[in-house]
């Protein structure tokens, strides 16, 4: 083949991809045209950064429930906070116990699971495709806010941890894990990022990792008190870079990146604020990964380990967009099952769409602009 010709099918592949995201993400399945995968590429290696988000972490369930049916992906490691890290661990459990369809069938029985909890009745409402709180939910979780977990639950019930201790063989991961597993939590009197590996993972680990202060007890683990991993890392993407082989990341957001509206109410502005607050340390590692990407570009001068791991990294992202659905951070709240499985089906069809598009790209180039959504 000659040079031009190697020059131009190599920027055919990598600078579409990229392009095609420039107008607002990935967009709809029914819009798609599928991209061949292409004989002889076998089965290629990624890793999964899962984003927190409470009863939004059932988007997630959706989205892995896609990747695991399409069987072209595999994965090496997964990081996760909160809601992601139960993704993480379930799908793993599942996997050691039954492959992927085992970790697809965990999936469900655990969100399943989930959708029980709540009366949904006196807190769930529905317009067309948009769901709320009832003016009850939202009041039931404004008094939240009022009284500390000691006060609300002097017990430390926790149906949960009930759930988890049925669901997942905690030692079986420990030892042989399927995955690399990067579990988030936060440290309450420092504020600082602890991630548990697969070595150490137990229910208090991963019920540390979803601990939100206003509603639960601390955790204590080692004699240390943890909260909710989002409060300094939501996910935390680094462990991915410096403890894995693979340099293919797939992001998998509940945040949308840039809101249409601004808010005004002193309810809304509360929300946003919130959401802020959990999504900044996500933005600022991502931005410096933009950066330091950029600084890493071919140069006549030697590169070292560090720069040739910046080179190879790669990019893409699956989130929900501007779904109706997941517009209001209240109902992170709302585990009602049908509610659940409405965002189920929607992961599923943004993982469909992006496995449709972009899966060529694994092992290629990055699917999404890194300086446009991070820099």
């Amino acid at each position: 083949m000659a040079r031009n010709d190697k020059r131009n099918l190599a920027q055919g592949l990598i600078e579409p991809a990229w392009q095609r995201l420039r107008s607002g993400g990935t967009r709809d399945a029914g819009s798609l045209r599928p991209r061949a995968w292409g004989t002889g590429q076998g089965r290629k290696t990624v890793n999964l950064a899962l984003q927190g988000g409470g009863a939004h972490g059932a988007f997630t369930w959706g989205v892995l429930d896609a990747l695991l049916d399409d069987a072209r992906l595999d994965f090496e490691g997964v990081s996760g906070s909160s809601a992601g890290a139960m993704n993480a661990v379930v799908m793993a459990d599942g996997w050691a116990k039954g492959g992927r369809d085992g970790a697809r069938a965990a999936l469900a029985a655990f969100w399943s699971a989930i959708g029980q909890m709540m009366p949904g009745t006196l807190l769930a409402q529905r317009i067309g495709e948009e769901v709320s709180l009832t003016p009850a939910g939202r009041m039931l979780a404004s008094l939240a806010t009022q009284f500390s977990p000691a006060q609300l639950n002097p017990m430390a019930l926790n149906g949960l941890r009930d759930l988890l201790v049925r669901q997942i063989d905690f030692e079986r991961l420990r030892q042989h894990s399927p995955f690399k597993l990067f579990i988030g939590t936060t440290q309450a009197n420092t504020g600082r990022l602890r991630v548990f590996r697969e070595s150490e993972l137990t229910v208090d680990v991963l019920l540390a990792s979803a601990c939100l202060p206003k509603i639960h007890h601390p955790v204590e683990i080692d004699g240390q008190p943890y909260w909710d991993g989002g409060y300094s890392a939501n996910p935390a993407v680094f462990p991915l870079f410096y403890e894995c082989d693979s340099t293919d990341v797939l992001l998998v957001l509940l945040s949308p990146l840039a809101r249409n509206d601004t808010p005004h109410t002193p309810a809304e502005i509360r929300e946003r604020i919130t959401e802020l607050g959990f999504n900044a340390h996500f933005m600022r590692e991502m931005q410096q990964f933009s950066r330091a990407m950029s600084f890493a570009a071919p140069s006549f001068i030697g590169r070292g380990r560090l720069e040739r791991k910046l080179q190879a990294m790669r990019f893409h992202m699956i989130e929900p967009g501007h779904a109706p659905s997941m517009q209001r951070p209240e109902t992170r709240l709302l585990a009602h099952m049908p509610y659940l499985e409405l965002l189920q089906d929607k992961g599923h069809e943004r993982a469909a769409a992006w496995l449709a598009d972009y899966a060529a790209t694994v092992g290629v180039c990055s699917s999404i602009d890194m300086e446009e959504y991070f820099g």
